[in-house]
């Protein structure tokens, strides 16, 4: 499952961002480091279910089908907040580097009120720049991982060079625990025409680059900008985008309550939903009404959403280039050995083959590959077709056949 994670500076929202999205308890506190140690949840992608496309009455195992809307489940961890000079060990930086380098996307939630300072103290509203604390995380990153790729350097730039390896060879093995694979280098070396046989001619500004492009080809990244039902955080949230950031403007507290109030059946609201309909307004008392009100007034209206689930599926679904692909054992019937009807979707890079895809059911599946079925049409699909989003793949193997 891929992994994505919750950056940024201390104090931005990061926390109940996460509370939000996987209804995990964490503790939420208005001042630095407050996470300590990361969480680690589930949150869920929304897809309209294929099951609407057949009208059939699906039985998922390890999703679940609200109104035909298939909840995908998702990984996401919380990671401690960071403060300039992390990639020293300062504050929490260590922890909060070595958290970070397991994530395939990020989510880097900033203030986009201005209301909390550099190092993720509490200030007046609109005092502080939010576009610091994007920086802050970029540089802090870039430099850690130039530290880790400098480590070294020369010794392994002339061992490569002298063996006529490509250095990328020898750093994809070196940051294989960074979930940097040859692909990201080989984007890397594109963009700084750095030559991949001669790394000893490469000098430290040279390094800074590659590890920079190196960090924006492995860790894609888009800006949660947090705390936007402040009026305030309007012009910022204009400024991120102008500055060249990928923004989603967010409400972490607007979601949190929502949920809560859903949960406690008081509003049918679904996580993405651009409104709610208040099912038991006379248990609510004045303050929780007019505090739902201006969840409707100040994010509701004015962004369309709360931003947490365009947020999730920015992060998966753009950054990571994936779709949906359901397995089946029957594609007649679209059910599984125990005659449930679209029991499981997958998550899956986009480009996979359809051999590729057997593997990630069973291994046996992937060796004894024979051919797939599509499901709509019945065709025969050879082990070189790249699935397709909401596909229904019926996968035929030798050893799935004794």
């Amino acid at each position: 499952m891929p992994l994505v994670g919750l950056v940024g500076k201390a104090n931005v929202g990061k926390s109940t961002f996460f509370s939000a999205a996987t209804l995990k308890p964490v503790d939420i506190a208005a001042f630095p480091f407050t996470t300590i140690k990361p969480n680690r949840g589930v949150a869920y992608l929304r897809a309209s279910c294929v099951c609407r496309e057949f009208n059939v009455q699906d039985n998922p195992v390890n999703s679940a089908c609200v109104e035909r809307t298939r909840l995908v489940p998702v990984e996401l961890i919380d990671c401690p907040g960071l403060i300039r000079g992390a990639h020293l060990g300062k504050g929490l930086g260590n922890q909060f580097l070595d958290e970070v380098r397991k994530a395939d996307a990020l989510i880097v939630v900033c203030d986009a009120a201005g209301a909390s300072d550099e190092n993720g103290q509490p200030c007046d509203p609109g005092t502080h720049d939010p576009l610091e604390d994007i920086e802050i995380f970029e540089s802090e990153f870039d430099q850690w991982l130039l530290g880790l790729i400098k480590k070294d350097w020369e010794k392994l730039s002339r061992i490569s060079e002298a063996s006529g390896k490509k250095i990328s060879e020898s750093l994809e093995e070196k940051l294989s625990g960074l979930a940097i694979t040859g692909e990201h280098m080989a984007h890397a070396l594109g963009k700084t025409n750095l030559d991949p046989y001669k790394p000893t001619t490469w000098d430290s500004e040279d390094l800074s680059r590659f590890a920079v492009e190196l960090r924006k080809a492995s860790k894609p990244m888009i800006v949660a900008a947090n705390k936007a039902d402040q009026k305030i955080a309007e012009d910022n949230v204009k400024r991120l985008s102008e500055a060249g950031y990928r923004v989603v403007p967010t409400s972490a507290e607007a979601e949190l309550t929502l949920r809560r109030a859903s949960g406690a059946g008081i509003i049918k609201y679904r996580p993405g939903d651009r409104a709610f309909e208040l099912l038991k307004p006379d248990v609510l008392t004045a303050g929780q009404r007019r505090g739902l009100e201006l969840v409707k007034e100040r994010v509701l209206e004015r962004w369309g959403s709360t931003g947490i689930q365009e947020a999730l599926h920015t992060a998966f679904f753009s950054l990571l280039d994936t779709i949906l692909v359901y397995p089946v054992e029957d594609a007649e019937k679209l059910t599984d050995h125990a005659g449930r009807v679209l029991p499981d979707v997958f998550l899956v890079k986009k480009g996979m083959s359809a051999r590729e895809f057997a593997g990630l059911i069973h291994a046996d599946l992937k060796e004894s590959f024979i051919y797939a079925v599509d499901a709509r049409t019945k065709r025969r699909l050879g082990e070189d077709y790249m699935v397709q989003n909401n596909d229904i793949l019926q996968i035929v193997a030798a050893k799935a056949r004794k």
